[in-house]
């Protein structure tokens, strides 16, 4: 628990700069690629009803998801964990998003100091670049 702590916060000391005012600092035309692997699950569609990426339903709509809390989309039903993580101040911003899509599980029992707390999300994104490019893709798509 203390490597992954001390890897987390490494990461997040490093990248910073990067991750001030809400941007991006992966390559968002190859986000768009490696999110062909999310699109079972998830899509994004605008306030207004835009198609930007056709996905599946079963998870929630990423438009948006840039500084949203977690847990919170309404007309979603998350898992308890998930929301609780939200309740308990997780907002999502780049670093937390890489962390939590390479192991959902094990990064919300981390973030809720809970070893029971379990994430409705199977998929794991191990690769941090891939994450990054995704999660540049996703802000780009609200811009």
């Amino acid at each position: 628990m203390k490597k992954l702590i001390a890897t987390t916060l490494g990461v997040c000391l490093a990248a910073a700069p990067l991750f001030a005012g809400g941007h991006a600092s992966g390559d968002a035309e190859a986000g768009e690629n490696v999110m062909k692997k999310c699109k079972a699950c998830h899509m994004i569609v605008s306030d207004d009803d835009t198609v930007i990426f056709k996905g599946g339903k079963t998870g929630p709509n990423l438009f948006g998801l840039n500084e949203r809390q977690a847990g919170s989309l309404e007309g979603y039903k998350y898992g308890k964990s998930i929301v609780a993580a939200g309740e308990a101040g997780l907002v999502w911003n780049e670093a937390d998003f890489v962390n939590y899509v390479a192991d959902p599980k094990a990064f919300l029992r981390e973030t809720l100091d809970d070893k029971k707390a379990k994430s409705k999300m199977a998929f794991k994104l191990k690769d941090a670049e891939d994450a990054a490019n995704v999660w540049a893709f996703i802000v780009s798509a609200a811009e």
